[in-house]
């Protein structure tokens, strides 16, 4: 038998992706993740898949909580006992017998993920590597108690996460693995909701990254497209407007609001039913899933020195496509108080720049560049606008702007066409007649 060669373009799609993963790779080292995934993950075809992943992720230095849930199985031991599932409000009602079988059910799965994460086998994804898998009471956990008037019995909430004992485990790059269970300090044993769990933890931890692998992915209701990424306001906006949400997806977006809001610097909700979407969330720059943030994912702002390097690849081919001039980096490194940028997960992906002249009356608009993956959402007119609003700021009366291949652009927002002797002085002793570009000018109001 003789092995398939991968074909050329499957080479360089190979070395793209590659190089494109390396700068994730980097971030992520050392960095602590909380990974949430419930007991329909561990039934799955595709959770020895996940597994790899986990491993995958250990290896590659990322300190690991894996926060397991068990309601299917735990459900199913009722179900063989001829006892019917007790919710009230989303929330399990765990008498003595349900209780029985989460004890079970959390010692079953406990053991087939540590079965799982110890799979060394060669030829296999986790051939060679060596995890170490460590559980433990880290959970202090109190009743819920009786809420309008249904006592919730064994069913309780976290009341203490016991980080120092997890960070530990996690200098010594020991993967934790905690069931959605709890103690309480009399000896109680409590059923709870491994999103909570995880949740707590990640706070307690002041984790990166809060991670909860769901069964539905976050999608807007009328388009029914993936939304890729809220800030925490529009989190609970999105709720509050969309009250018949499923609770597939209310109850990890309401935990990845709690988490921002307590200090874990990301959140990302991650349908676990498309194999592969922990990598692909991970190591690619936009994703598979929802990212829920504090502060904006991608933000425009003023540039610094420190995004040079990003303004310089992010127009390098324009240069070359002959859409802008060449511009060195020592003529960025003097003018970049005059450029902004449109940053996204700490990539440049637009820029635009507003030169002032000397009369304090007219400017230019210069090097205004998308990254072409991302030309598709308006971004280069929010550029625009930004810089236009600079100028109005700055009292600026008239803008000029030069082009050789975005002509129509301009003119679709409002620059006309204007002869090389009305260009202002300054551009003009400038003007490169090889280039030929065409002048445009647009009075500021």
């Amino acid at each position: 038998m003789t092995a398939s060669i991968p074909t050329k373009q499957q080479q360089v799609d190979f070395v793209d992706w590659f190089r494109d993963s390396s700068p994730y790779i980097h971030r992520h080292r050392n960095s602590t993740f909380v990974i949430s995934f419930g007991g329909e993950a561990v039934q799955s075809e595709f959770f020895t898949n996940l597994v790899h992943d986990f491993a995958l992720l250990n290896s590659l230095g990322i300190r690991l909580v894996l926060v397991h849930g068990i309601r299917p199985q735990v459900n199913q031991r009722l179900q063989s006992l001829e006892i019917s599932p007790q919710y009230v409000d989303h929330l399990r009602i765990t008498d003595t017998t349900a209780l029985r079988c989460v004890i079970e059910a959390a010692g079953q799965v406990r053991i087939e993920l540590e079965s799982l994460l110890s799979l060394g086998l060669a030829n296999s994804p986790m051939a060679g590597s060596k995890i170490r898998v460590v559980s433990g009471n880290y959970i202090t956990a109190k009743p819920i108690g009786v809420l309008n008037g249904v006592d919730f019995q064994n069913t309780g909430e976290v009341r203490q996460v016991d980080s120092e004992a997890i960070h530990q485990q996690l200098q010594q790059n020991n993967v934790v693995l905690i069931s959605s269970i709890g103690y309480s300090p009399s000896g109680d044993i409590f059923n709870l909701c491994a999103e909570d769990v995880a949740t707590e933890v990640a706070i307690a931890l002041q984790a990166e990254k809060l991670i909860l692998m769901t069964e539905q992915s976050c999608n807007n209701l009328e388009s029914n497209q993936l939304i890729q990424q809220m800030t925490t306001p529009e989190a609970e906006t999105f709720i509050q407007q969309n009250l018949d949400i499923s609770q597939l997806v209310k109850k990890p977006l309401s935990a990845a609001i709690k988490g921002c809001q307590s200090g874990v610097n990301r959140v990302h909700l991650i349908n676990r039913n498309h194999d592969g979407a922990l990598l692909l969330e991970l190591f690619s720059r936009d994703g598979i899933g929802t990212l829920i943030s504090s502060i904006p994912f991608e933000k425009l702002r003023p540039a610094t020195l420190e995004d040079i390097s990003g303004i310089l690849e992010l127009i390098n081919p324009l240069e070359k496509q002959g859409k802008l001039i060449k511009r060195s980096k020592e003529r960025l490194e003097m003018e970049i108080a005059d450029y902004v940028v449109i940053e996204r997960d700490g990539l440049i992906i637009g820029c635009g720049a507003l030169h002032l002249f000397h009369d304090n009356s007219t400017g230019e608009i210069a090097c205004i560049a998308v990254h072409e993956d991302y030309q598709n959402a308006s971004r280069g007119s929010l550029l625009l606008e930004y810089v236009c609003d600079k100028a109005k700021q700055n009292n600026i009366k008239k803008l000029f702007v030069l082009s050789t291949q975005t002509m129509h652009w301009f003119i679709e927002r409002g620059f006309q066409a204007i002869e090389l002797e009305f260009l202002a002085p300054q551009l003009r002793d400038l003007y490169n007649q090889q280039r030929n570009s065409k002048i445009f000018c647009k009075q500021i109001s």
